[in-house]
């Protein structure tokens, strides 16, 4: 039997009936969590303007079926930074995934394993990055938050580098995150047991003190923001390539290129960064363009089906992330939850593929795709 498929070694429950498409686990998920956990993984921040852009920006295209075309051979391997990978989709730094099941990233650490999937583990995981490690396959990637004190920083970094993690994906977009209006009005509370992991040996920094004229935001929330003096330091501090989450402005795109990262994600941290700010999709051909042919570039956002994902690998995406679908995915039905809807995303993408008469993944251009009139 194909490894990727081996989901029968994953020591969970069932697959519920009614799970036809990957979409269906985000269906099935108020079933499996409770109202106010529901509301923080699907809220973003703010009116959840911005998750929902994501969404419906898929919806503004159409694939355009061909003939008489030749799949028989067709494929979805590609080379990702330094990785033989059966699919182009990965599974999103997802933090405090105890909020969906018990055995949290290490469940979906299993799932990735057994069908061979990249798994990117975020700082903010409820496992620590060891476990994640012990439970993942070798295509594995560690999300990394610059902690106020540089140390802390480097002691993740190195811990990273001794647990095989092959990549830095740093994300930069992330030093404010205002609450969803939903996860409030749901009366959320973030749970006792769903603490960072990784970071329990380091304490937080002390509150600011600020004065009268001084801003909760300037000087209080965006004090130990990154900045370009931060990556500079990040990149010579390890030999791992470092990719950068949190890209939308081509300016941003063409420097970050400039500076040596490996890679660029696409990407507005779901919604829960800045409400408001424009869908991830739409962004996507202005950063491929400013970045040029043959430069990774990945999309983070709102994909919920193989079609999705086809959509964004016409518009510029050598691969995608799944993040909320994730976890929806996880609270059915743990580790298997994950692989199965894996297994159904990737078959989506093969059919969307067959039909469009592209075999290989560098079959799919803009050509594919046509413009969709509102319904």
């Amino acid at each position: 039997m194909d490894k990727r498929w081996q989901l029968s070694n994953l020591m969970t429950p069932h697959i519920p009936a009614g799970v036809w498409n990957a979409i269906d686990y985000e269906r099935l998920a108020p079933q499996h969590m409770d109202a106010g956990r529901l509301a923080y993984v699907a809220g973003g921040c703010g009116w959840d303007r911005t998750v929902a852009a994501n969404c419906a920006a898929f919806a503004a295209w159409a694939i355009v079926p061909r003939l008489l075309r030749d799949v028989r051979g067709g494929h979805t391997r590609l080379t990702l930074g330094g990785l033989d990978l059966p699919h182009p989709l990965l599974l999103a730094p997802v933090a405090h995934q105890r909020l969906a099941h018990s055995e949290a990233e290490v469940a979906t650490a299993r799932a990735a394993q057994a069908t061979g999937t990249c798994l990117v583990a975020s700082t903010l995981s409820s496992c620590t990055l060891e476990a994640i490690a012990g439970a993942a396959g070798p295509a594995r990637w560690f999300q990394l938050y610059l902690q106020p004190e540089r140390e802390h920083t480097l002691a993740l970094l190195r811990r990273a580098e001794a647990a095989g993690y092959r990549a830095i994906v740093l994300t930069l977009d992330a030093s404010i995150q205002l609450a969803s209006r939903s996860a409030l009005q749901a009366g959320f509370v973030m749970p006792a047991d769903c603490t960072p992991a990784n970071l329990a040996a380091y304490p937080p920094p002390a509150p600011p003190v600020l004065g009268a004229d001084d801003s909760r935001i300037f000087q209080g929330a965006m004090r130990h923001a990154p900045t370009w003096d931060d990556l500079r330091w990040l990149l010579g501090e390890t030999r791992l390539p470092v990719w950068i989450k949190g890209v939308m402005h081509s300016d941003d795109a063409r420097a970050l290129q400039a500076a040596g990262a490996a890679g660029l994600i696409v990407s507005n941290h779901g919604g829960r960064s800045l409400d408001g700010a424009p869908a991830s999709l739409h962004r996507l051909p202005a950063v491929r363009a400013a970045v040029g042919e043959g430069y990774p570039v990945l999309l983070d956002g709102g994909v919920r089906s193989g079609a999705d994902a086809f959509k964004a690998l016409a518009l510029g995406a050598d691969a995608v992330l799944i993040g909320r679908l994730q976890m929806y995915a996880l609270a059915v039905a743990g580790a298997l939850g994950v692989a199965h809807m894996v297994q159904l995303l990737t078959e989506e993408l093969h059919a969307c593929m067959a039909q469009a008469g592209c075999a290989q993944l560098c079959d799919i251009t803009p050509n594919c795709l046509t413009p969709q009139p509102p319904c």
